[in-house]
């Protein structure tokens, strides 16, 4: 074997190596990614979940295209995790939460779970569900702060994942005053699940967002207004009766 020839054969040899060395380096932060993805959304392989669906509140019984959009959205998110979907409607009846990963879309107008869920983990949540129009019509009341919706200008929607305990799947609520909001959350969700998971780790939280301007640019232009999840798990002790006092 000439120089020339060992000289390409060692060259071909560390080529060879230097590419199974990054295969080997990608496969491994590519799985490190996907598992830390899959235990913030409690999706590992194989498992199971399900997406709650709400009806349209002002409609036949049919979901509203703007949380159908939010569905497909959550639908490639499962599937980039290797798990499985099960579609259920927010009436049919069905155990606690915990055991599987849980997406529930809509308010608690048309979700029925979803004002479950608010009421049994969120209590400091109050939605008016006055179906009589006005300024205060679906406006959110998180502890002290009340939220009024401006159809088109601000709308807002709470985002939250919250869990029972340290084994259990954890919920994923997109409660929002309109539908577009909600197709809104699930795609700031999708889009910076890397940022809350850091921030958050696998534990309980719930984000207020605002959906600014939706008339000129949809569900795109999302703020973070704060995070809530103090407020929101905390009751508000209901008010005392009121007696004027007659003499």
């Amino acid at each position: 074997m000439t120089d020339d020839v060992r000289t390409i054969v060692l060259c071909l040899i560390t080529a060879g190596a230097g590419a199974a060395v990054g295969w080997i380096a990608r496969t491994y932060l590519w799985r490190r990614k996907l598992r830390r993805k899959q235990a913030f959304f409690g999706l590992p392989g194989n498992s199971e979940c399900l997406l709650v669906v709400n009806r349209d509140a002002g409609g036949d019984g049919a979901v509203h295209r703007h949380d159908v959009f939010a569905l497909l959205e959550l639908s490639a998110l499962i599937k980039d995790c290797s798990a499985h979907a099960q579609i259920l409607s927010h009436d049919v009846p069905q155990q606690g939460f915990g055991e599987r990963t849980e997406f529930c879309v809509g308010g608690p107008v048309s979700n029925r779970r979803m004002a479950a869920h608010l009421h049994s983990l969120l209590p400091g949540v109050k939605v008016n569900t006055d179906p009589e129009p006005g300024p205060e019509r679906g406006a959110f009341q998180i502890g002290s702060e009340r939220y009024r919706l401006e159809k088109g200008v601000a709308e807002y929607v709470l985002l939250a994942r919250l869990t029972a305990g340290q084994d259990t799947r954890p919920v994923f609520l997109f409660c929002g005053q309109q539908a577009i909001t909600t197709q809104a959350a699930s795609r700031y969700l999708i889009r910076n699940y890397e940022k809350l998971a850091r921030k958050h780790g696998n534990n309980t939280f719930c984000l207020l967002l605002k959906v600014a301007n939706s008339r000129a640019y949809g569900s795109d232009v999302v703020e973070l207004v704060g995070d809530v999840t103090r407020a929101a798990q905390t009751a508000v002790p209901a008010p005392r009766n009121s007696h004027r006092a007659t003499g």
